[in-house]
């Protein structure tokens, strides 16, 4: 049952009472409006009487004083006669009126009252008319014919009003016996419809309360079956997080912790009891692996920026015991349906022996790479000295001074190549300490250079149009390890009779391969006009250990150059072109720009890519549009 059906079931439990009580009412009330038109009729017939007495009271009255005055002679006492006479003919009057017409006129009465008008009229007429003409003329006043006339219409008159008395007495107890059947009859359908309604309400009342009680049930049936529901699927909820292998930290608004597994206690050294309610920069304490400065946590800047975030690169989780740990992490708002945030769960791992397994594979890839530069640096010195040697050889054999001073200078052009290619090997295996400022267009030659003899050896015409003026701030060697690596997969790209071509551009506006805009800067560029790569191999070449060159290849060159181009802040894109004159295959990287002013540090932004990204992101496409034959030959 939803809130509207029982809204409308306590409508109905509301409403049906109230009606079977409206026609409760409407039945009491037609009860008490017969009861009171009888009881007006009562009413009425009392004040009937009460007339009739009245005027029998008068009619004696008048007969008395006549009495007295017929007696005595004195007209003292005609004062009740005369004064019940001034009263007696509007009573009649009005009682002949009430009788004839109206609500409670009655035919037969309004016909007695008339015959006793008329009588009273005939009365006044004859005795009392005979009786003061004889007291004006002296004359006596005892005739007894006249007294017998006049008693006999008096008698006539009492036996009108004692006919009408006797009509208006019986039809004043029927009248009342009318009431009181009618009481009797209010009380029996006053009971009988209190009865009807009870039941009709108790009976509905009764069948809606069950239909409540039935969705009663079944919501709180629903209520246990969810909470055994949410029971179980938190105890799987803590069964889970407590069988990951990474740490969780669940925070509330004011960035304390509300829940930690044991991952999670183990990796910060703090019990959960004593972790509960504590602020998280106190569980959880961060730093800078290289400067050692406190970085901040990523609980408070999830609720700073309201997003997802992850934790800046080479942090270091100090734990309770005071012991470091290498630590990934990344914070995310926790929100209800409305998207109101109600706090933070944080998750982190220790990657310490994923950061020695980084290093070694640097290391092996290093090791690959300065394999393959020595053996170019073999050929490269070794051709040289033997021109030297040579030279030497044919001034020990003697010779004009002209051609002893020529054999010297070509003697000294090869050693300053040697120097050179020294000079740039050395470049390329000092490792730098901190970060520093590097020409990009001096590392690009110093690359072109050690490797002319094995693009030379390809067959491969390399072009180049580099920028002057680029810098970057950066590590020398390992940006150099990229270039070698890039320029080593165009030549082998390009193959017998190919075109790698180089540029270097300053300010260029660029776009990650996540789709993120970023401020321009540096973008060195290598296309070659190879076969391409196929889209679904072009996914996977990131991938640590894909390789396409089969057992010459280790797998890492691609994976440690994205991971050193995200340590120097920027990205590592490919992009293929498999038909058309513009096939080939273009790798990008993207370089930050140095500023002068700025103080050089060996830290990357915080939020920058990892060293070394284990998964590939994805790859942007665009056609190769730069011209390879026209820009100047090395």
């Amino acid at each position: 049952m939803n809130l509207n059906q029982f809204r409308y079931i306590m409508g109905q439990v509301f409403v049906v009472p109230i009606l079977a009580l409206t026609v409760l009412a409407l039945a009491l009330a037609i009860q008490i409006k017969s009861s009171a038109d009888t009881v007006q009729q009562i009413q009425s017939s009392d004040r009937r009487i009460a007339r009739v007495t009245l005027v029998s009271k008068l009619i004696v009255d008048q007969e008395t004083g006549l009495r007295g005055f017929q007696v005595t002679g004195d007209p003292r006492f005609l004062e009740p006669y005369r004064q019940a006479e001034h009263d007696l003919d509007p009573v009649l009057n009005r009682l002949y009126e009430r009788m004839h017409q109206g609500p409670t006129a009655n035919p037969q009465q309004a016909v007695i009252i008339a015959e006793v008008r008329d009588n009273y009229h005939n009365w006044k007429s004859g005795f009392v008319a005979g009786m003061m003409k004889a007291a004006n003329a002296s004359t006596e006043l005892r005739d007894p014919e006249l007294n017998m006339r006049g008693k006999q219409q008096m008698d006539s008159i009492r036996a009108d009003l004692d006919r009408l008395t006797d009509q208006l007495n019986q039809q004043r107890v029927e009248r009342i016996d009318r009431w009181q059947r009618q009481v009797k009859l209010m009380l029996r359908v006053l009971f009988g419809l209190a009865l009807a309604a009870a039941l009709l309400i108790g009976l509905f009342v009764r069948s809606r309360l069950h239909m409540v009680s039935a969705a009663f049930r079944g919501s709180m049936e629903e209520a246990q079956r969810r909470a055994a529901e949410s029971f179980r699927s938190e105890q799987e909820l803590r069964t889970t997080l407590c069988s990951i292998g990474d740490g969780v930290i669940q925070c509330d608004l004011e960035g304390r912790v509300q829940m930690m597994n044991p991952v999670a206690e183990d990796l910060t050294r703090w019990p959960l009891a004593e972790a509960v309610g504590s602020p998280i920069s106190a569980v959880f304490p961060v730093i800078n692996e290289r400067t050692r400065a406190a970085l901040e946590s990523p609980v408070m800047k999830v609720l700073r920026l309201g997003q997802t975030i992850k934790l800046a690169n080479h942090a270091l989780l100090l734990r309770r015991d005071g012991t470091e740990v290498d630590i990934a992490d990344s914070g995310a708002p926790i929100r209800d349906k409305d998207g109101k945030l109600l706090g933070v769960v944080m998750v982190f791992r220790d990657v310490s022996l994923e950061r020695r397994s980084q290093e070694a594979l640097i290391a092996h890839e290093k090791l690959v790479v300065s394999g393959r530069v020595a053996a170019t640096i073999a050929h490269e010195i070794h051709n040289p000295l033997d021109a030297v040697q040579n030279l030497l050889y044919l001034i020990r054999q003697g010779g004009s001074s002209s051609e002893t001073k020529e054999y010297l200078r070509l003697a000294e052009s090869e050693l300053t190549r040697v120097t050179e290619i020294s000079r740039a090997m050395l470049g390329m295996h000092r490792e730098a300490t901190s970060a520093v400022i590097i020409d990009l267009r001096t590392s690009l030659c110093d690359m072109l250079l050690l490797m002319e003899r094995r693009f030379a050896k390809l067959d491969v015409h390399v072009t180049s149009d580099l920028a002057t003026g680029v810098e970057v701030c950066g590590y020398p060697g390992e940006l150099k390890q990229v270039f070698s690596n890039l320029l080593a997969n165009a030549a082998e790209a390009a193959g017998q009779g190919g075109t790698v071509h180089v540029e270097l551009l300053r300010g260029v506006p660029h776009v990650t391969d996540t789709g993120e805009s970023v401020p321009p800067g540096a973008v060195v560029r290598i296309l070659d006009n190879g076969p391409g790569i196929a889209p679904d191999t072009l996914e996977k070449l990131f991938e640590p250990f894909f390789t396409t060159k089969g057992e010459s290849g280790t797998g890492l060159g691609l994976w440690v150059s994205r991971g050193i181009a995200a340590k120097h802040g920027g990205t590592l894109i490919l992009s293929s072109q498999l038909t058309g004159p513009d096939r080939g295959t273009i790798a990008e990287v993207y370089l930050p720009l140095s500023q002068s002013d700025s103080h050089v540090t060996p830290e990357i932004a915080p939020d920058a890519a990892p060293d070394l990204p284990i998964t590939p992101d994805r790859q942007a496409t665009r056609t190769v549009n730069a011209s390879l034959a026209s820009p100047p030959s090395l």
